[in-house]
């Protein structure tokens, strides 16, 4: 049975970015997130063919059984968890880099996979207002991982490495390490720690600055001198810029100057609003990052870009191969002997990597700078109408400062009327949304970022918002 050739490839690939298109057009006509029973989608599921199908059966399928079942996170009305954004520029580079079927482990292995993606993260770097050190020729260096758990993940065990003096691949851990987040934290850091094998007792919470949901850097300073003296190590902090509760924004600059007596790793993890430094007035939330031995934000969510698409820099190239780098003699070669190249898999966890840069490089090609800075600012502006809205409502009370795009709103009337709320919205179809908890209180996030929301969708919501509560507007 032999593949396609590029005439009928040509054809059929016509069908399905005509379907794609008609999927998108439709989008605002379909509910958020559709009644489905668990087990439905498998009960629809036709059996595995014997014989070759017809591509349209296929599409077919798709319709039947996949779109009725889909969350629609390109959704106009989607202001749930942070945006996934997939504008359809990415969606034209993710078919090249499957057209091209590259895999980038290697820089032998495709050198334009490797040096495509360097030179798109140096760009983003200035782009971004970066530190300089984070960039290949200023000694350090950037790279697309698949998520932000990922990257909060090496750059732990690169902290493990720096911080046991190279010991840590020999030896392992020891249970005196210790890793320092706040209640905020995303638990990806959680789940680092567990994978990583300290155990839930080396992660440790400190608490905010009064009065805020953001970390205090003296109670930080606190814990690390009080744990030194204990005799345990202390490895890594996280600072957080954007909180997936609420958006709360760490001060890194402080909690830096905090870590660097004890030589702790300061990891940032600005997963969701670190994008909006593409903006010059927004760079303030970066304040501090120089100082930072590594930093991540990702593309996948409010920079137009599908998943999967995070970008995590370090200030020193060499910290992740030091510590996740392993060779067998099959993956040995010339280039990767001469030191002259970088092999990208010695910066991750998995060995294959596919060619992300290209979706990333078709959204940059694609809307250009400027485009995706006003992209970025007319969220922010959304956002800060509701916010007023909210504030002027009777009954709705704003529960944590807006950050950038993202509103944090209950009903004065408690906690099962807010819960209730909430879900009637969500059971219109019209709109999606999710909630967090702060200071006790049930409250529901408003995430402004899908590629198709725009104002009316902003004003539907808030329709719906106040029509919606139990004693009406």
């Amino acid at each position: 049975m032999s593949d396609l050739d590029p005439e009928e490839f040509r054809r059929l690939g016509y069908a399905v970015v005509d379907w794609v298109a008609a999927y998108r057009a439709g989008l605002g006509g379909q509910p958020v997130r559709p009644p489905v029973e668990p087990g439905s989608v498998r009960d629809r599921m036709p059996a595995l063919p014997e014989s070759p199908q017809p591509l349209p059966a296929l599409l077919g399928e798709l319709d039947r059984t996949v779109v009725p079942a889909v969350t629609h996170w390109q959704h106009p009305g989607f202001f749930g968890y942070f945006p996934a954004n997939a504008s359809l520029h990415s969606v034209l580079g993710d078919l090249l880099s499957g057209g091209l079927g590259v895999q980038g482990m290697l820089w032998s292995t495709s050198p334009a996979a490797t040096e495509v993606e360097q030179s798109l993260l140096d760009g983003l770097a200035g782009a971004l207002g970066l530190d300089p050190a984070f960039t290949w020729a200023g000694g350090g260096g950037g790279t697309i991982a698949d998520s932000a758990s990922s990257a909060a993940l090496v750059a732990l065990l690169a902290a493990l490495h720096r911080g046991s003096g190279g010991a840590w691949r020999e030896t392992g851990v020891d249970g005196t390490e210790r890793v320092y987040v706040t209640a905020e934290t995303h638990s990806s850091l959680a789940k680092a720690v567990r994978v990583a094998g300290l155990g839930a007792r080396a992660l440790r919470i400190v608490p905010p600055a009064p009065g805020t949901l953001a970390m205090s850097a003296d109670a930080l300073a606190d814990m690390l001198a009080a744990d030194v003296a204990a005799g345990l190590r202390p490895v890594l902090v996280c600072p957080t810029v954007g909180t997936t509760g609420t958006g709360a924004v760490d001060p890194v600059r402080a909690v830096a100057v905090a870590a660097a007596p004890h030589g702790v790793w300061v990891h940032v993890d600005a997963a969701w609003a670190g994008v909006a430094g593409l903006c010059p007035e927004h760079r303030g939330l970066l304040d501090g990052v120089e100082f930072a031995d590594s930093f991540c934000t990702d593309a996948h969510k409010w920079l137009m870009t599908a998943f999967d698409a995070s970008l995590l820099w370090v200030r020193d190239a060499a910290a992740l191969p030091a510590a996740l780098s392993i060779t067998p003699e099959y993956l040995r070669d010339s280039a990767t002997d001469s030191g002259a190249v970088v092999d990208y898999r010695d910066w991750q966890v998995p060995l294959g990597r596919r060619f992300r840069a290209l979706k990333l490089w078709a959204v940059v090609h694609g809307f250009g700078l400027e485009g995706l800075r006003a992209h970025l600012r007319a969220h922010v502006a959304l956002a800060a109408e509701l916010e007023s809205r909210v504030v002027a409502e009777p009954g709705f009370v704003l529960a944590a400062p807006r950050s950038l795009s993202l509103v944090c709103l209950r009903l004065a009337a408690g906690d099962g009327p807010t819960r209730a709320l909430l879900e009637r919205v969500n059971a219109s179809g019209t709109a999606l949304l999710t909630h967090t908890v702060v200071d006790g209180r049930y409250v529901i996030r408003v995430a402004i970022g899908s590629v198709a929301t725009q104002r009316e969708h902003v004003d539907a919501l808030w329709d719906a918002l106040r029509t919606g509560r139990p004693d009406g507007p």
